[in-house]
């Protein structure tokens, strides 16, 4: 054998073929000619035969090797035992010794042998003409052993295949030149020492190579085979013998070849041999009897081997016995569930071809056959994510592994220092027990002169410690001096700004004041002088094209005033009319002074407050925080807490309901169409078709009139809907905030096509304004005034496009929180704000005019806040309900009542009609 070429010893391989050629002609004449002239080298064929004394004495072969495993989920090498059959030239391989069915077999006479150094120690292969098996060895020495006894045996066997007439003496004479000059070099290769613990009976008996896993070892390709010899393993040889041998009560012993060739190959040497099968097949059954008696008397151990054991080496193989037992019982188990499983995915194979058989039509199939391309598909895509999680994995290992590598030499530093601190505290200690130990041998070693220095030092250290002492006292000072500078600027600058935006205040107030009195003045430019009148109106231009921002470049400005707020709308709104574009001037220079004053008094404190809320929960101070208006920062995230604690957010619902709408058109969809461009028209993001949020806002009015069929949609909800994009901006927070309106915070048929609800609301609140503004109402009354013509918007969409946007949202915090209980608090604050200015008309003309507009000269919304939640007090929910009720019993009688009165006048016209019809027909009949 050569270690550094690729092949070991075997051009032995074509006398196989030639005994198949052999064994054929042999089979097709039996008494010929030719048989009885090759008789006369019977003699020579004996004479030439390789030591038959061994052949009587040699000891079976037969041990555990590891086979590479091809096939299946788990490739990698499986501990099998191998037994060499003589009477057919196969190596038969178990999984264990006491296996009574093989799992599969080796046809070795035409079988070639090979060994490579590359492919590592104790491995080598057997190359069939069908397949390549690679075996591994424990040891070079068995690799060796087994290499050279198979050589030897497949030799032995063809030489006994030989004797026997073969027909030609041209093919006889081939193979015993080639034995002969076998027998001639027999002694190239020294014969390897048997290795008695990886070869023989003696392995048999000890315990099997054990595997990392149980499932290891398993053979997938043959479950029935192993479902046998484990019941086998588990009932007894006993019990098994009982039933003639096998658990299953097969009526023949079975082998499973590796391959329907080498089958078919058995089956032709089995025709020409000259023996039955059961004379073939009697050396390997009594193989198996030993080995089962073997089994029942000392498990995997021979006889004689049992006799010289102690009793405690008994127990000691017998406890390895069941402990090798229960691993292959979990092996088993594991086994059975994997064919569990193997066996589901059969059926459902099975049924997924008999749905694609028995389809009646190519549509039907074609779907199946899709059916199954997504899945591909499907897996594909899972398997892709799988290797990319690996690869990222992989990644993170490594770089955790470069960090516990980088720990590992940190650590090893700290040890290096640790040691070196050590040995010096070991030197130190050392040197002060020494010192210790000798005191007065250090004394007498001090010298005048040492004594004189040391002293001297001292002195020095003392004075140097009177410096640094009257240095600190001065550095101290200094601290002092400059942290009373610092805190007296601070507060100097403090008072200034504070100074300054009084200032601006002030400020904003005489602009105010002047344009108010440039407003009277407008009033009556009909009765002014021609140049007077030329001169109010010229005023009046300047001021309104008068721009803050360029004064606030001039000079330094705490609050400038923009075109539009943080949430887009105008802080100066536009109007057509000249009276009103210089109230809205007026207005916002209002607003502008309320919040320079109420800056660094009220909004900033409330700022720290909101930033010092953690997880948001329902509290007293909490509604009292809402109450007060929500910094911009802060409101996004408490409306969304407030939205979700009321309404469940299922999944994929309004992409459900989109999906809808874009398959099915509404009959809505033309009216919200038209409402679309007349939504929030003061605010940027809705000011053009061609808006970001316009597409948006039609988007969720969609999904909510497919969302509640009942409603469908309602003139208001778009503004509803619209003010929370702005301040969720995602379309389906927004979505669900109309949801929590319409459904949890507004009563029943609020936006039904009677309005019934909001009808009873505005009698609901003639009732409190009554009872709170007595003065007001009696006003009201007077002049015939009906303030729900002003109202029923406020309530129908929570004062959208009547208050300002600071002041709305401020009144949507608290709707939002605790309901429609809100709208009424603000509406009574809104009149209640205005009351003496209301009381001072006396015209009801001019009464509905302010009402039109005056709830934009609202500019102190602290003072609004305070009206409502304090001043209004108290104002029960109880109550509110109960009048709710009364009054929407007493609107359905008088609805009833109409629609009686409706019925009746309608019966009676039907009734006058046809008398009218038949006075006329009496007419054309005389005139004829």
């Amino acid at each position: 054998m050569k270690k550094g070429s690729e092949s070991v010893a075997c051009p032995l391989a074509a006398p196989g073929d030639a005994v198949e050629s052999n064994t054929d002609n042999s089979s097709s004449s039996g008494a010929s000619a030719k048989e009885k002239d090759m008789l006369s080298y019977s003699g020579e064929l004996e004479n030439v035969q390789l030591k038959p004394s061994r052949e009587i004495s040699r000891k079976k072969l037969c041990g555990y090797l590891n086979k590479l495993g091809i096939k299946g989920p788990i490739k990698t090498w499986k501990s099998r035992w191998f037994f060499y059959d003589e009477n057919k030239c196969h190596l038969l391989y178990y999984r264990t010794a006491q296996d009574i069915n093989p799992l599969g077999s080796i046809d070795l006479s035409s079988a070639s042998f090979d060994c490579k150094v590359e492919n590592g120690e104790g491995v080598f292969e057997i190359r069939t003409p069908t397949r390549v098996f690679t075996l591994k060895a424990i040891s070079k020495q068995a690799m060796m052993y087994w290499l050279q006894q198979l050589q030897m045996r497949r030799w032995e066997f063809y030489n006994a295949q030989s004797r026997f007439p073969v027909g030609s003496s041209q093919l006889v004479n081939e193979p015993l030149a080639c034995r002969t000059n076998i027998v001639d070099n027999e002694d190239f290769l020294p014969p390897v020492k048997t290795p008695t613990e990886a070869v023989g009976l003696k392995a048999a008996s000890l315990p099997a190579p054990q595997t990392s896993t149980a499932l290891q070892n398993i053979s997938l390709k043959h479950p029935w085979t192993e479902i046998q010899n484990t019941v086998y393993n588990i009932c007894g040889s006993k019990q098994l013998w009982g039933n003639n041998g096998n658990v299953f009560s097969f009526s023949e012993f079975q082998e499973h070849p590796e391959n329907p060739d080498e089958e078919q190959e058995a089956k032709v040497e089995a025709g020409c041999a000259g023996t039955t099968e059961e004379e073939r097949m009697e050396p390997r059954l009594n193989w198996v009897r030993k080995a089962r008696w073997m089994n029942s008397t000392f498990p995997g151990l021979p006889e004689e081997l049992s006799r010289e054991r102690s009793p405690m080496d008994k127990v000691n193989v017998l406890q390895q016995q069941i402990l090798t037992l229960t691993e292959e019982v979990k092996s088993q188990k594991e086994l059975v569930k994997l064919l569990h499983k193997a066996l589901e995915a059969a059926q459902q194979e099975k049924r997924v071809s008999s749905m694609y058989l028995t389809a009646a039509e190519d549509k039907d199939r074609l779907e199946l056959v899709r059916h199954k391309v997504r899945q591909i598909a499907d897996l594909t895509s899972r398997l892709e994510a799988l290797e990319q999680e690996k690869k990222e994995l992989e990644q993170i290992l490594t770089l955790r592994d470069s960090h516990i590598q980088e720990l590992k030499e940190h650590v090893q530093l700290l040890m290096e220092k640790n040691h070196a601190k050590q040995e010096v505290i070991m030197a130190l200690t050392e040197q002060m027990a020494r010192e210790l130990s000798d005191p007065m041998q250090e004394a007498n070693t001090i010298t005048a002169e040492t004594l004189y220095k040391q002293q001297e030092e001292i002195e020095h250290l003392k004075d140097d410690i009177d410096a640094y002492k009257t240095q600190n006292q001065f550095l101290n000072s200094e601290i002092h001096q400059v942290t009373r500078l610092w805190t007296s600027v601070t507060e100097n600058e403090k008072a200034l700004l504070m100074k300054c935006a009084c200032l601006q205040a002030r400020n904003c107030q005489m602009e105010s004041k002047y344009l108010t009195v440039l407003r009277k003045l407008q009033e009556a430019v009909p009765g002014l002088p021609s140049s007077h009148a030329e001169l109010v109106r010229n005023l009046i231009q300047e001021a309104l094209q008068w721009d803050v921002k360029e004064e606030a470049e001039e000079g330094f400005n705490l609050n400038p005033v923009s075109e539009y707020d943080e949430y887009g709308f105008m802080t100066v709104p536009e109007y057509e009319v000249e009276d009103w574009k210089l109230l809205a001037k007026i207005q916002a220079l209002e607003i502008k002074s309320n919040n320079l004053r109420s800056q660094e008094v009220v909004e900033k404190p409330l700022r720290d407050r909101w930033n010092s809320v953690g997880e948001l929960s329902p509290s007293a101070e909490l509604k009292s925080l809402i109450r007060s208006g929500i910094p911009v920062e802060h409101r996004q995230r408490v409306w969304r807490w407030i939205v979700s604690r009321h309404c469940s957010h299922l999944p994929d619902h309004y992409q459900r309901l989109l999906r809808q709408s874009q398959s099915t058109e509404h009959p809505a969809c033309r009216q919200i169409e038209l409402d679309l461009p007349r939504t929030l028209t003061n605010n940027k993001h809705f000011s053009s078709p061609t808006s970001q949020l316009i597409p948006k806002l039609r988007r969720v009015l969609l999904a909510f009139s497919w969302h509640n069929p009942a409603i469908g949609y309602c003139q208001g909800l778009n503004r509803l809907a619209a003010v929370a994009l702005l301040v969720l901006e995602d379309e389906e927070s927004a979505f669900w905030c109309l949801v929590h309106i319409v459904e949890n915070l507004m009563p029943a048929d609020y936006y039904s096509d009677t309005l019934i609800t909001s009808q009873v609301d505005q009698r609901v609140f003639k009732d409190f304004l009554s009872e709170k503004l007595p003065r007001l109402m009696a006003h009201f009354e007077q002049y015939r005034i009906d303030v729900s013509l002003i109202t029923f918007n406020w309530f129908l969409v929570a004062f959208v496009d009547s208050l300002v946007s600071d002041i709305l949202l401020r009144v949507w915090d608290a709707f939002l929180y605790e309901g429609t209980k809100v709208i009424f608090r603000y509406a009574l604050a809104i009149f209640k704000y205005n009351e003496e200015e209301i009381l001072r008309i006396h015209d009801s003309v001019e009464i509905y005019q302010y009402l039109r507009f005056f709830t934009r000269m609202i500019m102190d919304g602290r003072k609004l806040m305070n009206i409502a939640f304090n001043d209004l007090n108290p104002f029960p929910m109880k109550l509110l309900r109960n009048r709710r009720s009364m009054h929407r019993e007493e609107l359905e009688a008088e609805l009833c009542e109409l629609e009686q009165i409706k019925a009746a006048y309608v019966k009676e016209r039907a009734e006058q009609g046809s008398q009218d019809l038949k006075e006329v027909a009496s007419e054309e009949e005389e005139e004829i």
